[in-house]
């Protein structure tokens, strides 16, 4: 149900889910009139709400499983009931409203896939279920890439070339050129670390994709496959670009359905209201994307208080005036750090133990040669939730993620990275511990966020 409440709490947060062009889905049972974003707004206007939280998750495919990420991460938050009471001690008229942003995505492996919510781009046991047909994965992949009919055929040519050899020396000619077809046909271009998220990549080479494929160690590493019985190899490359199209979805989401319903609290509720948001993975991209607004430079009415990016899927460049790998280019997002759109503080986490940061980004980014870089030098392509915020043009503090009980010294307007692989720890497959941000560590930092953006 698009309303949900958090079992032994009273807190309840609105799930609103939009299609993959950004706008609001119009079935929501709960929503008499269609549109769930009207009865929030409703409940704005005529209630006193003082806060509200803006969430967005990653790579979930559907809403069941966007639900069981909301709910565990929701959860973590009302379970820091010392750090509730300090809100409503500096606060005494504090009432907050959760919204949680659904847009239709998919992932790079496992997460879908152990939500039983259908089949995946997951390197799935043959024991646990049916083996897809060619055409299943096909409808997967077409969904995930490009639906076109130039992309089915491309796809139905890579998938079944695969089918009769999964990892040949090289890739057979009629699918690198099935392969250009589909970047072709998602619309996918090339523009360099500081370009939109969906655009920030080097130039794609098909070959050059599959050998760094092969190169990353195959199913015994990183696995990409579809198929329990086909690892890697062949399909990895549908994956890379599967994960091109997702950035750039989430971009799109956040820019459009998600920075309208921003906007619309902002401009049409008559007194004045704290926003708080969160994302997580590809969710940093969209919540980025919401206060970025159309083509990352619209103006908010004013200031939001507090941001929470953890384990961004999001380059580290991002937010900076100026990327050192390619000078006089800003990142994307660094019009919410010039013009001032977060008020307090912007919080991020990094994990050690995430793969899908640490191994699937700067993979599927398309690195040309090495992927290596010296001890203390940073690689033009890097995730956020490995590297954090870096580059000049922001007030950047590197700490370690602190325990449930100890209070961080959080200051208006500044970056805060925090080294959390000793919290962020859990989890195996191929994103590692990517999603294991349900800790009471973890909420305690976005609380003591909140906290500071309040006082």
């Amino acid at each position: 149900m698009p309303v949900r409440r958090i079992s032994d709490h009273e807190i309840a947060y609105y799930l609103i889910s939009y299609d993959k062009k950004g706008r609001e889905r119009s079935d929501d049972p709960d929503a008499p009139e269609g549109r769930l974003s009207d009865v929030v707004l409703a409940k704005l206007r005529d209630e006193p709400i003082t806060d509200v939280f803006f969430t967005s998750h990653g790579w979930k495919g559907d809403v069941p499983a966007a639900i069981d990420q909301y709910d565990r991460w929701i959860g973590a938050m009302a379970a820091c009931e010392e750090d509730r009471q300090r809100v409503r001690e500096a606060r005494p008229d504090w009432k907050s409203l959760v919204v949680g942003l659904h847009w239709p995505s998919r992932p790079w492996g496992d997460e879908d896939q152990a939500e039983g919510s259908g089949a995946s781009f997951d390197a799935a046991d043959p024991a646990a279920g049916p083996i897809q047909s060619v055409d299943d994965m096909i409808e997967e992949a077409a969904e995930a890439i490009a639906d076109t009919p130039a992309a089915r055929q491309a796809l139905r040519t890579i998938f079944d070339s695969a089918m009769d050899d999964t990892m040949p020396a090289q890739l057979p000619d009629d699918v690198r050129r099935a392969y250009e077809t589909l970047v072709e046909e998602a619309g996918l271009s090339a523009g360099g670390v500081g370009a939109a998220p969906g655009e920030d990549a080097a130039e794609f080479d098909p070959e050059e994709a599959y050998q760094r494929e092969l190169a990353a160690g195959g199913p015994d590493d990183v696995s990409f496959g579809l198929l329990g019985s086909i690892k890697g190899g062949v399909l990895g490359v549908a994956r890379q670009l599967s994960y091109w199209t997702m950035k750039k979805r989430a971009r799109i989401f956040g820019e459009s359905g998600a920075a309208t319903l921003l906007r619309r609290m902002q401009e049409e509720i008559d007194r004045p209201l704290r926003f708080h948001l969160m994302g997580h993975s590809f969710g940093c991209i969209a919540i980025s994307a919401t206060l970025g607004g159309k083509d990352g430079r619209e103006p908010l009415a004013r200031p939001v208080d507090s941001v929470f990016l953890a384990q961004g899927a999001v380059s580290l460049w991002s937010y900076c005036s100026d990327i050192p790998v390619e000078r006089g280019t800003a990142g994307y997002f660094h019009p919410i750090i010039e013009a001032g759109k977060v008020r307090g503080p912007l919080v991020t986490t990094q994990s050690s133990h995430d793969k899908a940061v640490g191994k699937l980004y700067p993979l599927a980014s398309q690195i040309r040669g090495d992927a290596s870089f010296a001890p203390g030098e940073l690689p033009e392509f890097g995730a956020l939730g490995t590297f954090g915020v870096r580059g000049p043009g922001v007030e950047i503090e590197d700490i370690d993620m602190k325990p449930k009980d100890e209070d961080y010294d959080f200051e208006a307007g500044h970056v805060y990275n925090l080294e959390s692989s000793h919290v962020i720890n859990e989890g195996d497959g191929m994103s590692g511990a990517h999603s294991d941000i349900a800790k009471p560590e973890v909420a305690h930092a976005f609380w003591q966020a909140v906290l500071r953006a309040i006082t």
